[in-house]
């Protein structure tokens, strides 16, 4: 029994059945949730259920009847050493037993020795992420922070939870812009296989912005962009070669980022908005055909109420835009991709836009009735002067320049720790520059998803980087902490996820003992992990995640400063509480690795 409150749920829905019969048994269809939560103080037991009242007021009964015929109904024997308690208005008070509770922690431990906790047991479903997305021929700024890391961190719970996730990144390469920045690069002599190496992402950012001047200046070079725009629509063979060129050296700024940062994107993934571009006549005319769009001012739009604008499938030029787009591309996942589930990380200013395509493709009938449809908005990343955040120039920030600067600041803050050690325990340089590395995009990554999605947040240095509050190095550091625990007891053990027997690190069938309120207390914590992971597949939201890392940590620094390890007393209750330290270091590990984020042995 690895997981409580899967276990307490399926108790409570089994006694509301027996107590009141299985229409009301929250497991059921149309039956109430047993609405289990972990307790928030030792006095109100180890979880609480909150059902009574609920049900109460339904089956015009008194809640703490209610309660009280629950709870006679109840298997509860087996995991708790007395009778949950029916306290207050009707809420049922569940502590677990000792024993219960050191077999739960000792088989979570094997789970994680395998890296693999919370899978679902429906078999999982096929789920697609859409993620990321930057312009082809610009540089990666800090506004793909966020899409990149979110769904990134969301692409790996699901995986943990046992689901088959495909990874899409919808890049922007098609449109109206290459028409201008390919008659440009013309005319610079550039349209050139031979000399594409020579050209660097920064220079398509200048030629990019050239070419709009030009643009807006120019009309003669007006004229020939847009003729660009229709050879390149027509297949012309040269422009296809420079727009091919302008994707490829794209891609090769994109993957090393991605690869730095820590991000399962691969070229593999993408799947740009020219992929779809064949797609979109069919898209008009089926949503013409059957009804559901019209033709309004020359324009094919889908008037969805309350909305005022209208979703516009073909412009009245002919030409199609992100709206068309984006249904092919919801169409294909559909279809092609045989998607349960299709999740867009996005920023919030395309609510809106995904409102409108989620009730158009339902309507045309592009995706059966019980595809999921989600989409993640996100705030704005602001600097600490409450604006947009930006360079001193006003400049957008590159992202490859964030991370520079963090592994910079991190070397900068690993250095003056390792200065104030005995000489014989400080890091030599290449670890230090590793701990750098981790630390600092730990850093930037963490303070993204340890945020609500939904809200701004304010970048600031020295509150990522602090090693104290709820930011990566002070998690990093609890797992440092707790593997030097193991180096001073010479204990040496194998890394989660390696399949390795635990007897490798003194492990095997020991004997967990909870002899003080501070080892129940982390057990407790450590056993939320699986209810946290499904909370966030649910809800789409990391920092649910990142606050049970933060509690765990602050726990387990309690449970080290009342709990001697390695100079306890007894040696079955020392290796009770190594035990339960690798128990806590293997959750820190995988639930980090789930969002992305690395740990270092050593800080």
């Amino acid at each position: 029994m690895p997981d409580p409150l899967q276990l307490l749920t399926e108790r409570f829905a089994a006694a509301i059945a027996a107590a009141l019969g299985s229409d009301h048994a929250g497991l059921t269809s149309g039956g109430v949730d047993p609405i289990i939560v972990p307790g928030k103080s030792p006095r109100f037991g180890d979880y609480q259920a909150n059902v009574a009242m609920s049900l109460a007021k339904s089956l015009g009964k008194k809640p703490r009847d209610v309660a009280q015929a629950i709870v006679d109904h109840l298997q509860w024997q087996d995991i708790c050493e007395e009778p949950p308690e029916v306290a207050g208005p009707g809420f049922i008070n569940i502590k677990l037993g000792d024993r219960c509770l050191a077999d739960a922690a000792a088989e979570m431990m094997m789970q994680l020795r395998q890296g693999s906790v919370a899978k679902t047991t429906s078999g999982g479903q096929t789920i697609v992420v859409d993620y990321s997305g930057p312009n082809v021929a610009k540089e990666m700024h800090v506004g793909h922070l966020r899409s990149s890391v979110i769904g990134d961190a969301l692409v790996r719970v699901l995986q943990q939870r046992g689901h088959t996730v495909i990874r899409q990144n919808h890049l922007g390469d098609w449109g109206t812009q290459f028409g201008m920045l390919i008659e440009h690069l013309n005319d610079l002599g550039l349209l050139n296989r031979k000399l594409a190496g020579n050209i660097l992402i920064q220079d398509l950012d200048k030629f990019y912005k050239e070419s709009k001047a030009k643009f807006d200046a120019q009309p003669d070079f007006a004229d020939r962009a847009r003729r660009r725009v229709v050879a390149l629509q027509s297949g012309d063979a040269r422009t296809l070669m420079g727009w091919r060129m302008l994707v490829e050296m794209s891609e090769r700024h994109f993957q090393p980022i991605y690869e730095r940062l820590g991000v399962l994107l691969t070229l593999d993934d993408i799947r740009g908005e020219s992929f779809y571009n064949d797609k979109l006549p069919g898209v008009a005319a089926d949503l013409e055909n059957s009804g559901v769009a019209q033709i309004s001012d020359g324009a094919l739009c889908v008037f969805i109420p309350p909305f005022e604008s209208p979703l516009i499938v073909r412009k009245a030029d002919g030409g199609f835009g992100y709206d068309a787009t984006d249904l092919a591309a919801i169409r294909y996942r559909a279809d092609q991709l045989h998607a349960d589930r299709i999740i867009y990380v996005t920023d919030s200013r395309q609510i809106e836009h995904f409102q409108k395509v989620f009730a158009c493709a339902r309507r045309g009938e592009f995706i059966r009735p019980e595809v999921r449809l989600d989409h993640v908005p996100f705030g704005t990343v602001l600097g600490e002067d409450g604006k947009p955040f930006k360079t001193r120039s006003g400049d957008t920030v590159k992202l490859v320049d964030l991370l520079d600067e963090a592994q910079q600041k991190a070397r900068t803050v690993a250095e003056s720790i390792n200065n104030r050690r005995p000489p014989e325990d400080r890091l030599p340089a290449d670890e230090l520059d590793e701990v750098a590395r981790i630390v600092g995009i730990g850093a930037i990554k963490y303070a993204d998803l340890a945020n609500d999605r939904r809200k701004d947040y304010q970048f600031v240095w020295s509150r990522m980087l602090a090693m104290d509050g709820n930011t990566a190095p002070y998690l990093q550091y609890a797992y440092a902490r707790i593997q030097s625990i193991f180096r001073r007891g010479q204990l040496i053990a194998p890394a989660p996820g390696t399949g390795t027997d635990p007897a490798a690190c003194g492990f095997a069938n020991v004997d967990i003992t909870l002899t003080h309120p501070a080892e129940r207390t982390l057990v407790l914590k450590v056993l939320q992990l699986p209810g946290v992971l499904r909370t966030v597949e649910r809800n789409l939201e990391p920092h649910h995640l990142c606050g049970w890392l933060y509690e765990l940590a602050t726990v387990f620094s309690s449970f080290y400063e009342n709990c001697p390890v390695l100079n306890a007393d007894d040696p079955a209750v020392r290796n009770s509480r190594l035990a339960l330290c690798r128990l806590t270091a293997d959750a820190l590990k995988l639930a980090l690795s789930t969002l992305g984020i690395e740990v270092p042995q050593r800080m």
